[in-house]
């Protein structure tokens, strides 16, 4: 990491004293965690000996409960509010000696990784947990080490976990017993009151999308591939806007499916492994993903098992969120590198329920900013309770909660990319057509790769587009294999009227959600906004 805001964390997981300690585990292999897994009663295995385990209380993150130190080096850099909560450092120091007096008493589990495929760029980081699972969790999704590069490791980032300890709020400084604090000067983050390994995950991308920018490179929240010409996708997109789906291509090299940096050399994965979600996972949807629940070395979170032990994937009796984690081996077309050109295209995948946005369309650099900065989707009827209509989200930068800083950061590092490698954005809208969600139907996945390849192979450079009137969208006028009028949304509609009006509705939630950063976007995002 050339990052230097900040200097090396010298303590780290050294006050713990690991010389006196009682056990320590360090850079088992996943073999030796999962036998610790099944002695410390953590997981059971599966029929096809991946490890079943479950968080408990906790069966996804705690937001809440997520806490960013504000001292001076993050007060002027963090985008400060319910997202980025402050915490004092006399807060921090309190809880870090709870948790390492905590951890002195107990075995722990260190693993020493990095995060980032590029060596130019990549955090060197340790994760120390009381949890043999969290070690196996970290083996899987980070990038790991070679016996040469662990000997010069120099961790730059420590992960301390204790799972088992619950915060007193009282005394604490926290909302609740769990707690997510991460400490930029000291190069620290603090997890307790939750088993929920999502939170080591995310909390270490947070910390990359706090240090790369000072870089120069651009993080994603998206997923990547590259074709058998080298010509790389980036795919972003909320969840349930198909990502997955669509960037697990078979036909080309997976770079990764979550989380990757763009630097001036080109893209690069920040992880060793895939958490996917597993809810109503099937072999004839997703084959590559089912095929390494059947692998050992996969670790299947909150996932139901039959008495066969048998996954049942459809079962939600512990959570929507079920989970498998799984290295990037575990895929036959993963990418032996994780590093890839300088993306061709990058596609913005958005389920609009309202019916309204096309389902291609092209972005100028102040709309891909702008639509990057509002990272839009629409839930539907039947999703969550309460929602009876199809309701607009919109999450800043396709992963607002793990961006430390203002979200027109990103979108200018966006935009400055896009202008330097002449690379194309599109907008897919995988949602309805014909109608809102109720009234009309769900775009044809057929179509929608179908367009979607066109774009990505060139089909589309010298195709005749006609603009949107409201959002300002380029449509191609035709796509082969596509029938025309799918590409315009309001012919798909029997009432255009209606949807004229819908538009405008949709329009106007845009402009709402977009007011919280219009005092620091520049004029070009501005402009690339709906008109209303």
């Amino acid at each position: 990491m050339k990052t230097d805001t900040a200097p090396v964390n010298t303590e780290n997981y050294l006050d713990l004293d690991l010389s006196k300690h009682p056990a320590v585990f360090r850079n088992l292999t996943p073999t030796e965690l999962y036998e610790h897994a099944i002695k410390n009663e953590e997981g059971v295995l599966t029929k096809d000996m991946a490890l079943r385990v479950m968080t408990g209380k906790y069966t996804g993150r705690s937001p809440k409960d997520k806490f960013t130190v504000e001292e001076e080096t993050s007060k002027e850099k963090v985008d400060w509010g319910s997202i980025n909560q402050p915490i004092s450092e006399e807060t921090f120091d309190h809880l870090y000696k709870k948790v390492t007096d905590y951890l002195k008493d107990r075995k722990i589990y260190v693993m020493d990784l990095f995060c980032g495929a590029d060596p130019d760029y990549r955090l060197p980081l340790t994760v120390v947990s009381e949890a043999s699972y969290h070690a196996l969790f970290s083996w899987n999704m980070f990038v790991r080490p070679t016996e040469e590069e662990l000997k010069n490791h120099g961790t730059q980032f420590t992960v301390l976990a204790a799972p088992n300890l619950k915060a007193d709020p009282a005394t604490d400084g926290t909302k609740t017993e769990t707690f997510i604090v991460c400490n930029f000067k000291k190069r620290i983050i603090l997890i307790g009151g939750t088993l929920y390994s999502g939170e080591v995950k995310k909390g270490i991308f947070g910390v990359m999308n706090y240090l790369l920018p000072q870089d120069g490179v651009f993080p994603m929240h998206c997923s990547a591939n590259e074709d058998e010409n080298g010509n790389t996708s980036v795919f972003f997109g909320l969840s349930g806007t198909g990502k997955t789906t669509l960037s697990a291509d078979e036909s080309k090299t997976l770079i990764g499916d979550d989380e990757h940096g763009w630097s001036d050399k080109g893209i690069f994965n920040f992880e060793g492994g895939c958490y996917a979600k597993t809810i109503d996972l099937s072999p004839k949807k997703e084959p590559l993903i089912y095929a390494t629940t059947e692998m050992p070395g996969t670790i299947l979170e909150n996932v139901e098992l039959d008495e066969n032990r048998e996954p049942i994937f459809e079962s939600r009796k512990f959570t929507e969120n079920t989970r498998c984690s799984y290295p990037l081996t575990s895929i036959p077309n993963a990418s032996d590198t994780g590093v890839a050109n300088h993306p061709n295209n990058i596609i913005f995948l958005t389920a609009d329920a309202f019916g309204v946005l096309p389902p291609i369309s092209k972005l100028t650099t102040g709309q891909a900013m702008y639509h990057f900065i509002s990272g839009y989707t629409a839930k539907v009827a039947g999703t969550e309770r309460g929602i009876t209509e199809p309701q607009a989200t919109f999450s800043a930068c396709f992963g607002a909660p793990f961006m430390p800083m203002h979200p027109t950061v990103y979108a200018e590092l966006l935009a400055e990319k896009l202008e330097k490698h002449d690379t194309n954005v599109w907008l897919v809208n995988t949602g309805w057509t014909g109608g809102p969600h109720g009234e009309g139907e769900r775009m044809d996945l057929k179509y929608t790769r179908r367009m979607l390849n066109a774009a990505i192979d060139g089909e589309l450079e010298n195709a005749s587009f006609t603009s949107e009137p409201v959002f300002g969208l380029q449509i191609p006028g035709q796509v082969e294999g596509v029938p025309d009028e799918v590409l315009i949304p309001r012919n798909t509609w029997a009432d255009q009227n209606a949807y004229d009006q819908k538009a405008k509705e949709l329009a106007e939630m845009f402009v709402k959600n977009f007011g919280k950063y219009a005092d620091q976007a520049s004029k070009d995002i501005l402009e690339g906004g709906p008109k209303i």
